[in-house]
């Protein structure tokens, strides 16, 4: 099937992000969220993404203009029904996803593909509790995802090829590169780079270096464009916990046990650059390491 309009649950940092890309590709976009705030801070951080790629001439007025008429927002998810394909990007809480599929099955048209942009829930499972496990997927975008090149496409058991297919042409169309990842606990990239990041943790907090000697070691000595103390806080850091937990989990492997620092972090609601605060203190003009 051809998609042609884009249903989005989720108007945060990854829902806004990806209506973005999907708006400047020519998709019909619908971007849903409970909070009307979060739609209007949503629609205002994506006129100032796309009007920096117009003042650096990567796009034209024109082009901007068009994109930004084509994204439509709704606070009824029931909205999102007549949508060819629906992206669910709410937090990373298997309950919470649960939840949304079920308001939204009963008024999904039959050939709308689901799909979920999580970072590690199993898709099977996920699938297993809709109406079509042929026709859901995970559709994993970077971030952020007007910049990041790769977007993971995560097959469930039940995916059929046509889902899969249709999936990839939109990843085409949005001149971006997918990845086919098999659906085990958090696929590729979080498989590898969230244990990075909890060992730079642990590493931390058994003192063999502070933030910024952490930091700046796999910046200079790996060449990262970010620490990983850094990029955990421009993830969140109660995104990483989940997502070892997910991997703690579904793989029973002490090696991927969260390191306890990260997990008092969190606690602390010191979650990284969102809440103000994680293993940097950005309340001021510069960051500062809180350790």
């Amino acid at each position: 099937m051809e998609i042609k309009s884009i249903g989005i649950v989720g108007a945060g940092q990854m829902g806004n992000g990806i209506a973005h890309v999907m708006a400047l590709a020519g998709y019909d976009v619908l971007l849903n969220d409970i909070s009307e705030d979060s739609l209007k801070s949503a629609i205002a951080r994506i006129d100032k993404n796309i009007e920096r790629q117009v003042s650096k001439g990567a796009l034209s007025a024109l082009e901007k203009d068009a994109a930004m008429a084509r994204i439509k927002t709704t606070l009824q998810l029931t909205d999102l029904g007549s949508s060819d394909l629906v992206i669910e990007a709410a937090t990373e809480r298997e309950d919470i996803k649960h939840k949304i599929f079920a308001a939204l099955l009963p008024h999904l048209s039959d050939h709308t593909i689901l799909t979920s942009n999580t970072s590690s829930i199993s898709i099977t499972r996920l699938a297993a509790a809709t109406d079509r496990p042929e026709r859901f997927m995970g559709f994993h975008f970077m971030n952020p995802v007007p910049v990041m090149q790769l977007v993971e496409l995560i097959r469930g058991i039940a995916t059929d090829q046509p889902t899969y297919d249709a999936c990839l042409k939109v990843v085409e169309r949005l001149d971006k590169t997918a990845a086919s990842a098999e659906d085990f606990p958090a696929f590729i990239v979080n498989r590898i780079l969230m244990p990075m990041i909890n060992e730079a943790v642990y590493t931390l907090y058994e003192g063999v270096g502070s933030v910024q000697s952490i930091d700046m070691s796999l910046k200079l000595g790996a060449n990262h464009p970010m620490g990983p103390l850094e990029l955990a806080d421009f993830i969140g850091l109660d995104t990483c916990l989940a997502i070892m937990n997910v991997l703690h989990d579904g793989l029973a492997d002490t090696k991927y046990r969260p390191c306890p620092l990260l997990t008092k972090y969190v606690e602390a609601g010191w979650l990284g650059r969102k809440a103000g605060r994680g293993f940097y203190d950005y309340r001021g003009d510069v960051p500062v390491p809180t350790r």
